[in-house]
């Protein structure tokens, strides 16, 4: 069961490339209309690789009555497929509201079925009474919160190119009623080969917080690429035997050209 578990966390962390506590660019490097699908595979020796499931995400601009004003909406979803969804069914619905500007969430929802396990949410961030407003509770917060979805396009207007190769950065996202607290290492640069092609891409482990230590026994690595979109390329979550994997294979209305797929020259006979 650890092994399928491993495909929900896989599916959600498609979501997961959170916020660092450093500087953004005002330039976003994605805009309405984009659209970023990925299929889960589970990846071992002698079996090769079997398809587990799907992800997408999709952001849109919309008029948000609540406060009347434009903001962001952000839609995820992930489900399994194939055999693994008759073992372990996986419906996760992620939808998020935030900020054209500062990219601060306004609502967040969640509608998970997860192997049977089944959360729903609705939560409210209040930056007026300084309060995230859930079904069961609230809590206190500060005057920028992202949660799980808009922290993913948040960490994409970083300037990668003021972190060092082993350099370690603290994440904060919030989810399930709480302020969650991580790390990502940047790896450096690798070029990596997908059923799309090959891509020049910079390399990301997260590190998942045990207690008071930043550890992970089944190490995650993410591979974004490596120009102006910054959007996932791989997923990898290694386990006892194998890995399980997110690989994009479909995008749409990207705000730049993939210039980091790498293409084929053909050379003069």
């Amino acid at each position: 069961m650890k092994f399928a578990k491993n495909i929900c966390l896989l599916l959600v962390a498609l979501f997961f490339f959170s916020q660092l506590n450093a500087g953004y660019s005002q330039e976003l490097p994605y805009h309405e209309g984009e659209e970023l699908t990925f299929v889960v595979y589970y990846d071992a020796p002698l079996l090769g690789k079997l398809n587990a499931g799907k992800a997408s995400l999709e952001l849109k601009k919309v008029e948000e009555k609540r406060l009347g004003k434009t903001v962001f909406h952000a839609v995820g979803v992930g489900f399994s497929t194939g055999s693994f969804d008759f073992f372990f069914k996986v419906r996760d619905r992620f939808e998020s509201w935030f900020d054209i500007e500062n990219l601060r969430s306004y609502f967040f929802t969640r509608r998970t079925n997860e192997g049977g396990y089944v959360a729903n949410d609705d939560v409210v961030f209040d930056y007026a009474k300084e309060k995230a407003i859930s079904r069961k509770t609230e809590k206190k917060i500060g005057q920028r919160v992202n949660d799980l979805v808009s922290a993913f396009y948040f960490a994409r207007t970083l300037d990668i190119s003021t972190i060092p190769v082993g350099g370690s950065f603290p994440i904060n996202f919030y989810l399930d009623d709480s302020l969650y607290t991580s790390v990502i290492i940047y790896e450096g640069k690798e070029i990596v080969e997908t059923r799309l092609g090959k891509f020049r891409t910079m390399k990301f482990r997260p590190m998942v917080a045990q207690g008071e230590v930043f550890d992970n026994p089944y190490p995650m690595f993410l591979w974004v690429s490596d120009d102006k979109n910054r959007i996932p390329i791989l997923v990898k979550s290694e386990i006892i035997v194998g890995s399980v994997n997110g690989e994009l294979y479909r995008f749409k209305n990207l705000k730049y050209p993939l210039d980091s797929k790498i293409i084929k020259t053909k050379t003069k006979k």
